[in-house]
């Protein structure tokens, strides 16, 4: 393709800088608007420059990625409400072993985590977990976070909802769930061993400080997990983070002085508790509040076991039981929330299997999240709003901005001076391709380097052979998702994990971008060599 007139081409790179810009250093001081605002941005500077129309900005816009964006986003607000990261955190310790022990158990929960419900959400969720436990246990926080970080793009490798390169390469490449998985998993499970080793032999020394066998890591404790309710959906893609904003409401303490305070903290959350339940009647609000009366009484009674006090161990719910009745009450919440939380995972569960089956990604994503929407049967407001509404838009600009470079024919005359080294048909070529994607991911970040190289480098393999396509596409998956972990800059993930650790409560820590690198570099290097050479 043909360079565009100098005007063109001059233009469209100055609108695409400025998108640049503002996507990697989102916080700059002459234009500190974030990079939602620095997409929209880039955007609008296509279509006043004249690169682009204003009807091709809106067809730039790829409706199915951000269908399916939103879809995995709400399903992933009803799996946190369903308690699903917290168990992951509590097996985080769960009978572990020691340093090592638990540092493996990081990497395996991460990536895991990461390939279903995106690197990025696992970060914010994990990382004041993982900060916890290396505090208590008296063990320097770097390796683990390290381990968190990238185990999270590793894992996120494996799926096309694992993260949003993922699902651009998925979609513009025609691979189904299935396809992706069977594609990428073996490079993805022998890399993430080879990571974990890696992490092991490098931080040897700091992990053998106290011996796993005298110093066991106890589980954490109840309390202090669901002191952390995170909100994953709005953390994405965000350069700065603000632990206040990750939770979802304020706690109840577990010692509560009296069953006056208990009954407050009741009103309080009554409203929460729709979510085990369709609605309380007048006449079990009338028992609350008679059993509350009882208690104030009871206080002053010489035999306190006429009313015993029983507190529901959930972070939403306080309830004070003095009677048959309340117990009943109790009984009933308690089953209607197992049941309630059994329909989340099982509803989630068949929407991978649809993917699994070949169901268009998009819909099947949409269609989970309209069933939990209806399935809770309440206002559904909260619970959308958790959608980071500015993560699809920072993406419909990116679209538009990105479409834009392509109209300069800069891309396409770069790519063209590369090409005839960058053949998939033979190893110089494929290592080639692998080099140039790696720097453009850590230079332009992953998904505008796929955005920008996706469609060429399928086209050149899809002249070979059908298979050697497919093979490209999930190559540049594995590279640009694996290049996250070169440097601190490389992915979202890995700020995520370095703020949410610096702004942790009580004794925060700071995740220098050389400690990082001394890691990532060599990981980087190894483990995108071993996946290219099992993708097949």
């Amino acid at each position: 393709m043909a360079l565009a007139p100098p005007p063109t081409v001059a233009l469209g790179s100055v609108a695409f800088a400025v998108f640049w810009v503002l996507a990697v250093f989102p916080c700059v001081p002459f234009l500190p608007i974030g990079r939602t605002a620095g997409s929209l941005l880039g955007a609008m500077l296509m279509v006043i420059f004249q690169v682009l129309t204003p009807d091709q900005a809106f067809a730039a816009i790829d409706i199915p990625i951000l269908g399916l964006l939103f879809g995995t986003m709400v399903v992933t607000v009803f799996l946190e409400r369903a308690d699903l990261f917290k168990y992951l955190g509590k097996l985080l310790s769960w009978k572990s072993r020691g340093p090592k022990d638990l540092l493996c158990r990081i990497c395996v929960i991460s990536a895991i985590s990461s390939a279903f419900f995106t690197n990025d959400t696992s970060c914010v969720v994990l990382t004041e977990f993982v900060l916890k436990i290396a505090r208590q246990h008296n063990l320097p926080p770097y390796p683990f976070l390290l381990a968190l970080a990238s185990s999270a793009n590793i894992g996120s490798s494996a799926t096309p909802i694992g993260n949003p390169q993922n699902l651009v390469i998925a979609i513009q490449g025609k691979i189904s769930f299935g396809s992706f998985l069977t594609g990428i998993l073996p490079a993805m499970l022998v890399g993430l061993v080879v990571n974990v080793l890696m992490l092991i032999v490098i931080y040897w020394r700091v992990l053998t400080i106290h011996k796993d066998e005298e110093d066991p890591i106890s589980q954490v404790a109840e309390e202090e997990i669901m002191s952390h309710q995170f909100s994953p959906a709005i953390m994405a893609h965000c350069a700065s983070f603000n632990s206040e904003e990750c939770s979802d409401s304020s706690e109840p303490t577990n010692n509560l002085q009296n069953s006056s305070q208990v009954h407050t903290m009741t009103n309080q959350k009554v409203h929460s508790l729709s979510e085990v339940q369709m609605g309380v009647s007048s006449k079990n609000s009338k028992d609350s509040t008679t059993t509350s009366n009882a208690s104030k009484k009871g206080t002053s009674d010489t035999n306190p076991s006429k009313d015993v006090a029983v507190v529901v161990d959930r972070p939403i719910e306080a309830r004070i039981m003095h009677s048959s009745q309340g117990k009943e009450d109790y009984l009933s919440l308690k089953w209607k929330r197992i049941l309630w939380k059994s329909c989340v995972y099982a509803i989630t569960l068949m929407m991978l299997i649809a993917m699994l089956l070949g169901v268009n990604m998009a819909w099947a994503a949409i269609a989970a999240a309209i069933i939990l929407v209806v399935l809770d049967f309440k206002d559904a407001g909260p619970s959308i709003d958790k959608v980071s509404y500015s993560l699809l838009i920072f993406f419909c600009g990116m679209f538009i901005t990105v479409d834009g470079f392509k109209k300069t024919g800069i891309p396409s005359a770069l790519w063209d001076l590369m090409e005839p080294y960058s053949r998939i048909d033979h190893a110089t070529g494929i290592a080639i391709l692998a080099v140039v994607i790696l720097v453009l991911s850590n230079l332009a970040s992953n998904v505008p380097t796929v955005l920008l190289l996706g469609a060429r480098v399928a086209a050149s393999a899809a002249a070979i052979s059908k298979e050697d396509e497919k093979k490209a596409w999930l190559i540049l998956a594995w590279v640009s998702t694996i290049a996250g972990n070169f440097s601190l800059l490389g992915s979202a993930a890995n700020l995520i994990v370095c703020e949410q650790a610096r702004r942790a409560p009580n004794n925060g820590y700071t995740l220098t971008f050389w400690t990082h690198l001394k890691f990532g570099l060599p990981s980087t290097l190894i483990v995108t060599a071993i996946g290219l050479i099992l993708i097949r």
